[in-house]
């Protein structure tokens, strides 16, 4: 990554009042989440916490609470936006679960990132707070034998308010749509190829954060149009301050000094987002998102991506690497880095 400079006076302050205009949007969102259960009294004064956007995850929700518990989080903050397939009843059975729910546009909310940030802004602030899809499952550097508090123990005494992360597309070899999985079961089990190599990393100063693009969304299905392929590059774990702002999903911070999560020169750990996509359950899912056209800022140009989707493609190509369950495998291809932990 190139060296961050210092940026104008002018874009600073530009920057500051973005800052100040996407914390208004969230706290004005308020008013569109219903509290379902509100366990907020029981969480520890230094305890982890995870916040998560879902709709219609049921399936996916016992590996991803399981997971994170495993990893030292002490508290789901979840906003559900109009589930039917059960999970808002399975929610309510979890003691660890704070859980709203809201039927409006999650489109409208930046992708429900404004429910998040009010919802950061209200609980989050001084911990150590984990963004994550029911689909992105972290891992990192001796996460076998380390938790996520050894690992933020180990950022706050070295400075570090963050910590970035590569999405992984995970997908099985042969059609997507012919994997059956079941809830609970390890989704890397049935999604064990990936990717290793084809990534381009771009640092671009606006918001001084590196852009991250590859896998085989963009391989399969934006070989014509590579920058409209999705970002992979994501800061989900910040130690939170009510001042604190994402601009796009998980992508990108403000202030911009938490970008600064890839700069080689600070020798950081980094992790990976195994992404669960690719599960047989993505067919159904990207009918009913094309019609419901939420999920993207230019949705017209994602038509054709979830055509491709429908036709049930097989994302396995000669080059594709198989997944063997190691952190130290994901480390020696170079998609995350343990850096002077």
């Amino acid at each position: 990554m190139a060296a961050p400079t210092k940026i104008p006076w002018s874009a600073a302050y530009r920057l500051r009042w973005k800052r100040r205009k996407l914390l208004w949007r969230a706290i004005r969102s308020r008013k569109n989440l219903i509290s379902c259960v509100n366990r907020t009294d029981t969480i520890s004064r230094n305890g982890i916490l995870c916040f998560s956007t879902i709709r219609n995850e049921r399936q996916r929700l016992p590996f991803f609470l399981a997971h994170y518990r495993r990893l030292g989080v002490a508290h789901f903050f979840i906003v559900d936006n109009g589930s039917d397939d059960g999970t808002v009843e399975y929610l309510t059975k979890q003691p660890d679960v704070s859980f709203w729910k809201s039927n409006e546009s999650y489109k409208a909310t930046r992708f429900g990132v404004d429910w998040l940030t009010y919802l950061q802004m209200r609980y989050g602030h001084g911990h150590w707070c984990l963004t994550a899809d029911a689909d992105e499952i972290l891992r990192f550097a001796y996460d076998d034998t380390r938790d996520l508090c050894d690992l933020t123990n180990w950022l706050d005494t070295h400075g570090h308010r963050a910590f970035g992360v590569l999405m992984l597309d995970m997908y099985p070899k042969g059609p997507i749509g012919l994997q059956s999985y079941e809830a609970g079961q390890d989704p890397f089990q049935t999604l064990d190829w990936f990717d290793a190599n084809g990534y381009t990393w771009e640092y671009l100063p606006r918001y001084e954060h590196v852009s991250i693009r590859g896998g085989p969304r963009r391989r399969v299905f934006f070989q014509e149009r590579p920058e409209h392929a999705p970002h992979l590059h994501k800061i989900p774990l910040v130690r939170w301050s009510r001042r604190y702002a994402y601009v796009s999903s998980t992508h990108i911070v403000l202030p911009t000094q938490l970008n600064w999560v890839f700069d080689v020169r600070d020798e950081l750990p980094t992790g990976v987002f195994l992404h669960s996509k690719f599960l047989d359950q993505v067919i159904e899912k990207s009918n009913e998102e094309k019609q419901r056209r939420e999920h993207f800022t230019h949705s017209e140009r994602y038509d054709t991506y979830y055509d491709q989707i429908l036709a049930n493609p097989d994302l396995w190509d000669i080059s594709s690497k198989q997944y063997d369950g190691s952190w130290e495998q994901l480390e020696s291809l170079g998609l995350m880095t343990r850096g002077n932990w």
